[in-house]
Parts: C-alpha cells; sequence; structure tokens
C-alpha cells in the first residue's frame, strides 16, 4: 500500500497534510495546482478536471473513490509479480520496468513528494538524493518475492552501498571488456564520481557489448545524477561499477 494514505475527504476551505497530498497527485495526474496544503479555488477547479478525466463524480470533493483513484500509480508499483521460473535478478528487472511504467516524477521541489518518500522511507527535500533508495527499495520488492536475502543492503548512500558491497565481495570494477561478461541484467550499477567514491545508482536492465540499458531513479532526459524521475537510459558500460550477487 502506499506510504503516504488519505485519513480523510478533503473539500475547499480544508488545510493541512491530506490537502498537499491531493495537491501532490493532482499535479502528477496532470491537473496542476499549487502545492501548499490549502484548498482553495484552484485546487477545487483541479480536482473537478481530474474527476472529469477519469469519469467521475465531479464534485470537487476529494472523497474515497477519487483518492483511490489519484493513487492508482503508486499501489500498480507495489503490485506483487508471480516469480514464476524468474530467479532474483529477472525480477528486479521485472519490478524495475513496472515502476518505470508508471513514471514516478518529484512534485513540489527539489527530491519532494510522494514517489520520493516512498523510495527514501518518508524522508524528502534537496538533501536527500533518492536513486539509491528507488534501486535498493525494487531490489527489495524482488527478494520480499523470492524469498531471498538482500544480496545488497536498502540504502540512500551510493558510498555506503559500494562500501557494503566491497567488504561483502560482491562489488565488481571491469578494467577491460572482457570483465563485462560478469555484468548481468538485475545487476546495480554505480557511476563514480572519483576513484573512491560514487554520484549515482540504477538498475541494469540490460547490457550488449560496452553498452548498457538501465532504469534508475533521479534522473532526467540527460542523464543526470540529480535529475527528477526515474527513467530508461543507455550509458557506457565499461567506465562504471558494480554491485553483483
Amino acid at each position: 500500500m502506499p506510504s503516504d494514505k488519505f485519513r480523510k475527504a478533503v473539500q475547499q476551505g480544508d488545510k493541512g497534510r491530506e490537502v498537499t497530498l491531493a495537491q501532490e497527485w493532482l499535479c502528477y495526474h496532470g491537473c496542476s495546482t499549487v502545492v501548499d496544503g490549502i484548498f482553495g479555488p484552484a485546487t477545487e477547479v483541479a480536482v473537478k478536471n481530474f474527476q472529469t478525466g477519469h469519469k467521475l463524480e465531479i464534485s470537487g470533493v476529494v472523497d474515497s473513490t477519487t483518492q483511490t483513484a489519484l493513487l492508482s500509480p503508486i499501489v500498480a508499483v507495489q503490485s506483487p509479480i508471480a516469480p514464476g521460473s524468474s530467479g532474483l535478478a529477472e525480477l528486479t528487472v521485472a519490478y524495475a520496468r513496472q515502476h518505470l511504467e508508471q513514471h514516478p516524477i518529484e512534485i513540489g521541489g527539489e527530491n519532494r513528494g510522494p514517489w520520493v518518500r516512498l523510495y527514501m522511507s518518508g524522508k524528502e527535500g534537496p538533501e536527500w538524493p533518492w536513486c539509491a533508495g528507488f534501486a535498493t527499495w525494487v531490489l527489495r520488492q524482488a527478494c520480499r518475492t523470492t524469498g531471498a536475502a538482500m544480496p545488497h543492503p536498502y540504502a540512500f548512500g551510493c558510498d555506503q552501498m559500494a562500501g557494503v558491497a566491497q567488504g561483502a565481495q560482491r562489488f565488481l570494477r571491469p578494467k577491460t571488456a572482457a570483465d563485462l561478461v560478469a555484468v548481468k541484467p538485475g545487476f546495480l550499477f554505480l557511476v563514480r564520481k572519483t576513484k573512491t567514491t560514487w554520484e549515482h545508482v540504477g538498475i541494469v536492465e540490460d547490457i550488449q557489448g560496452e553498452v548498457l540499458t538501465t532504469i534508475e531513479g533521479n534522473t532526467n532526459d540527460s542523464g543526470s545524477a540529480e535529475g527528477y524521475a526515474v527513467c530508461r537510459r543507455t550509458r557506457s558500460a565499461l567506465d562504471k561499477d558494480y554491485l553483483i550477487y
């Protein structure tokens, strides 16, 4: 279930947490309004636009039916995937694709909004880049489905992840293209900042030769390490480090 839940219906004249949550989700769905926790006339118009687009009763009130529709994307990414014969790495990719389909984005400011809070265990704000939270949240989701132990811990920082992986001998720094044969879809990749620090992490969706296809959070169209969404990217493989399992 979503990390943020509505506790009551909200309507024009209301203020507070539920109003902020409604405004965030209205923005996500393209019915933009100011995210200020104050339910004024503009927010009511946004609610009515959302209700119209989703064929709901046009009341301007964020009632339980409207709340369910607003939250449906974050519920969808948490739906279990039947493991079948898939291993942990394959399920990690499958879950990453499930998240990508809903296009999680920041809402209301840098590293803010319900998607960031989901991946970061309630934390948000400029000091909380969320690429590591996304990657390890998805990995944990796959582990819970298979019953496997986490090969890498749920974490919020790239340097922390690299340090733990090095200690567990689950860290790979390829020196030549031949070393890339050990990199598999479902592994995590790290973007180096220096030889001993890292600035971004994501999930390997596929690797062909020296080219990665990735799914990663807190990025953007240019592949920034400080972006705003979950995206699919194409990256060079040889200059990355990997958390393997």
